[in-house]
């Protein structure tokens, strides 16, 4: 594996929360609390093995690139998929950073059992939750696949 391998591994394991996620909703919706028990945690693992490799990615691309240099991908779009890029990418970083708190509080509310409060919770954050990780698959695909910078 080498350092140009992470990020389809972190967009994989992003789909792969997004799957979690949904099944986990489809479950809780069909009265299943433990099987969306069990979804949504799985679906909180993998978001957090997504979390190092990124960091992780992150880090050894700019020692990589050493001091001064810029350690982001470049997007290679012109014209107005430019701005829908940017557009999406801004609300996915902002978002995400939300994520890093509203996960963890309405989880521990549940594994509490405060399953009310916890519902309540998970009525704003499961669609941001949601969006952050469709859309960090949509960056993966934008920045490597769709418009790579050449």
């Amino acid at each position: 594996m080498s350092l140009d391998d992470i990020p389809a591994l972190n967009a994989g394991l992003n789909a792969l929360a997004t799957v979690l996620m949904t099944i986990g909703f489809v479950l809780i919706k069909q009265g299943k609390r433990e099987g969306h028990r069990v979804a949504m945690l799985s679906a909180g693992v993998v978001s957090a093995i997504f979390l190092v490799g990124y960091v992780t990615h992150k880090a050894l691309k700019g020692a990589a690139a050493g001091a001064g240099e810029a350690i982001h991908t470049e997007f290679g779009g012109e014209g107005a998929i430019r701005l829908v890029y940017y557009v999406m990418l801004i609300t996915h970083v902002l978002l995400a950073i939300a994520i890093a708190y509203l996960v963890p509080r309405t989880f521990w509310l549940a594994l509490k059992g405060n399953y009310e409060v916890h519902k309540r919770w998970a009525r704003f954050t499961y669609p941001i939750w949601y969006y952050v990780s469709v859309t960090g698959v949509l960056v993966y695909f934008f920045l490597y696949v769709w418009w790579p910078k050449r």
